[in-house]
């Protein structure tokens, strides 16, 4: 997804009515707000708020197409995928603290 401070400057008033326009979906995604080191994270950790903003966005098809990391060689998160280089990186599923048990004292 585009940093937060591209969503604004492209949505700015003084931004021909046209381009406003064209940039209307970068409004409604879910990852306004996030920090630069999330939205262009390039490990999976820093990514994880970004990646799981993506799970409810809006116009995370029009993200990626917005985006082609493949063809733009992007750096972090857009469609719901980490990118690096242009390449999706694999994201392991979070670790799950472990429920321990609780051992009886003799």
């Amino acid at each position: 997804m585009p940093a937060p401070a591209l969503v604004r400057a492209s949505l700015s008033r003084g931004a021909h009515p046209a381009a406003r326009h064209s940039q209307d979906w970068r409004s409604h995604a879910a990852c306004i707000g996030l920090p630069d080191r999330a939205v262009f994270a390039r490990e999976p950790e820093a990514a994880r708020p970004a990646l799981r903003a993506c799970g409810i966005c809006p116009v995370r098809r029009a993200c990626l197409e917005a985006v082609a990391p493949r063809t733009s060689w992007f750096d972090g998160v857009s469609g719901g995928r980490l990118w690096r280089n242009g390449q999706e990186v694999p994201v392991p599923a979070p670790a799950r603290p472990r429920a321990g048990r609780l051992q009886e004292q003799s």
